[in-house]
């Protein structure tokens, strides 16, 4: 294999070490670099000891050449002429956006970018209305466009991270509303964006550790379910119920016991296609209705304490999701768009 081949991939398997020695990957991110890098040894026939070939680090040379690579938008320059008439596009665009007739606006702004691909202004708005069409991988690439024109444009990302949060890539969405604070630390909408992305990943994470919740629908938390002295001792109590005892023997004999005969031929079947099962399933749904409504009757507040630990009350994990371009319990930040 070429030399030179083999310091490239030693140079990206010393740049994902360097990674992992941080502080910044989830536990799951940590394992998949650590395969990754396990994975280009194996591949390759190379260590991260041979990185040090190199005089410099390969995230350095990388800097170094997208410091000196040029948006090719900026490579003709731009009278002030055709500067105003950009202008009066995208002016023109900002109104059709307050009037809610983004297809209009999408089509200023992209004159504008015609005119002057040099503003980064362009590039933001475009991808703002893109957003209001649902258009969140064209969004993207807009405010990637926007960054590249001005690295500290810290609306450029946080219109970003709200196209990642639309395509449920919460990581990313969070990794842009953090440099979006970072460049306007005042901002809030940006700050309860990054807590709402910061609690998404959280949730996904929570999701790959528990199958069994993430299969329900709900973060549920059995070990704190358990643990409840309150739901124990109610239970303790619903299970000395003289009418709960004897609902839940008939259910154990009811399931135990031989099948009940089979109907006349011309008879329905009472369950359908269900069958025998009928009257055990019938059963289990009466002990839970009963269980169910003593607990309500017996502690209410701790009814509605499981409720909210299961996601099935007013804040479940729908809602708030109204399907709009913000993504799942995003917050617009910019409603409006740059002057």
């Amino acid at each position: 294999m070429d030399d030179n081949k083999k310091r490239l991939v030693a140079s990206i398997v010393d740049f994902l070490g360097d990674e992992l020695n941080g502080e910044s990957l989830s536990p799951d991110a940590r394992e998949s670099l650590e395969v990754a890098v396990q994975c280009l040894e194996a591949a390759y026939g190379v260590t991260s000891f041979e990185g040090t070939l190199t005089s410099r680090k390969l995230l350095d040379i990388f800097n170094d050449a997208m410091k000196d690579a040029q948006p090719s938008c900026q490579s003709q320059p731009v009278s002030d002429e055709v500067k105003q008439e950009a202008e009066r596009e995208k002016n023109e665009g900002n109104n059709l956006m307050k009037m809610e007739k983004f297809e209009d606006a999408l089509k200023c702004y992209t004159k504008a970018i015609s005119l002057d691909g040099n503003n980064a202004v362009y590039y933001c708005n475009r991808a703002a209305a893109y957003s209001k069409l649902n258009r969140h991988e064209e969004a993207l690439n807009d405010c990637k466009k926007a960054i590249q024109i001005d690295p500290n444009y810290g609306k450029a990302y946080g219109r970003m991270g709200l196209a990642y949060a639309s395509l449920n890539d919460h990581q990313r969405a969070r990794d842009c509303y953090k440099k979006a604070v970072e460049l306007d630390p005042n901002n809030e909408s940006y700050q309860n964006n990054l807590r709402i992305a910061e609690e998404k990943v959280a949730e996904m994470n929570q999701a790959r550790s528990n199958p069994f919740a993430a299969g329900m629908g709900f973060p549920l938390d059995l070990g704190s379910l358990f643990s409840n002295p309150a739901l124990v001792n109610m239970a303790t109590q619903l299970m000395r119920d003289p009418n709960m005892q004897s609902l839940m023997n008939n259910l154990i004999g009811g399931a135990a016991g031989p099948a009940p005969a089979a109907p006349p031929p011309e008879a329905e079947p009472a369950a359908g296609a269900e069958g025998q099962a009928g009257t055990g399933i019938d059963l289990l749904l009466q002990a839970g209705q009963q269980i169910a409504a003593q607990m309500q009757q017996a502690n209410p507040e701790l009814v509605e304490q499981l409720r909210r630990q299961m996601g099935t009350g007013p804040r479940g994990p729908n809602a708030g999701d109204s399907g709009s371009d913000q993504g799942p319990n995003q917050q617009n930040p910019d409603s409006s768009s740059d002057k």
